[in-house]
């Protein structure tokens, strides 16, 4: 795994990458970027390019990004500066989010999406976890289904290592996009159909933060989507399933490309 920077329009965007083949480009999660098992285990027959989003990490919040818009814009414009040509994106939570908004808007660049237990989309009596309120280490013991399984407790073990200071930026950051109304965009589910590459859908029975229930307007609205629900798993399923997560997404892009 390599890391480097990537300048679109004047903005430097931190970048870590790996592998040959097909690009797969990642949108992190809440947490920031990081080299997660599920990358490891895609970048084995994929070119994966996963990106940190801007005031993110130790990056400054840049003016120009005042909402989630801004960012599907600014990842179209990174798609351009990469000449990047049948990309198969996939994005986790907010990462997964700002995908879809991307792909509303246009997917002349994208060849498939996958979407990992996204927010962005929220279904009546049901709600997106407050991230803001919940203290930071029940907010990583609640991102997995059993906190006590090697994969979990070593995931757990990682992100509470990460430094104080890029966690509250990451917060920070997160605020600016997803403050009110919480983590979610009230007009994206009438613009979900606009969605008109292959996509797959992936969620943990368990999600914690992102009820799976909140899949349903993706199932709703976007054609010939594929649903995947994991049982006994909770959001990081990036880092409690990698190989089962990786395994569909490999069969599902090797499907594309007929």
């Amino acid at each position: 795994m390599q890391e480097s920077t990537v300048e679109v329009h004047g903005y430097a965007v931190r970048t870590l990458e790996a592998g040959t083949g097909p690009t797969i480009l990642y949108l992190s999660g809440f947490g920031g970027l990081a080299w997660s098992p599920l990358l490891e285990q895609l970048s084995q027959n994929h070119r994966v390019v996963a990106t940190e989003h801007p005031g993110f990490g130790r990056s400054q919040i840049p003016e120009w990004m005042m909402g989630i818009g801004d960012l599907a814009l600014f990842y179209l414009d990174l798609a351009e500066t990469l000449d990047l040509e049948e990309a198969h994106m996939a994005g986790h939570a907010v990462g997964g989010w700002i995908a879809a908004e991307l792909a509303v808007r246009n997917t002349a660049r994208l060849k498939s999406l996958t979407l990992l237990a996204p927010a962005g989309v929220v279904v009546p009596n049901v709600s997106i976890a407050d991230l803001f309120l919940i203290p930071t280490d029940e907010l990583l013991r609640r991102q997995v289904h059993d906190p006590a399984a090697p994969a979990s407790a070593e995931w757990l073990k990682q992100q509470a290592a990460v430094e104080i200071d890029v966690v509250l930026q990451n917060r920070a950051a997160l605020a600016r996009i997803g403050w009110s109304p919480r983590l979610h965009d009230p007009q994206l589910p009438y613009w979900l159909h606009r969605i008109d590459v292959p996509t797959l859908l992936v969620w943990g029975d368990d999600d914690q933060l992102v009820p799976v229930a909140c899949s349903q307007p993706y199932v709703d609205a976007i054609a010939g989507i594929e649903l995947m629900r994991m049982p006994k798993t909770g959001h990081a399923l990036q880092a409690e399933r990698p190989a089962e997560v990786a395994a569909r997404m490999r069969a599902f892009i090797a499907g594309t490309r007929k």
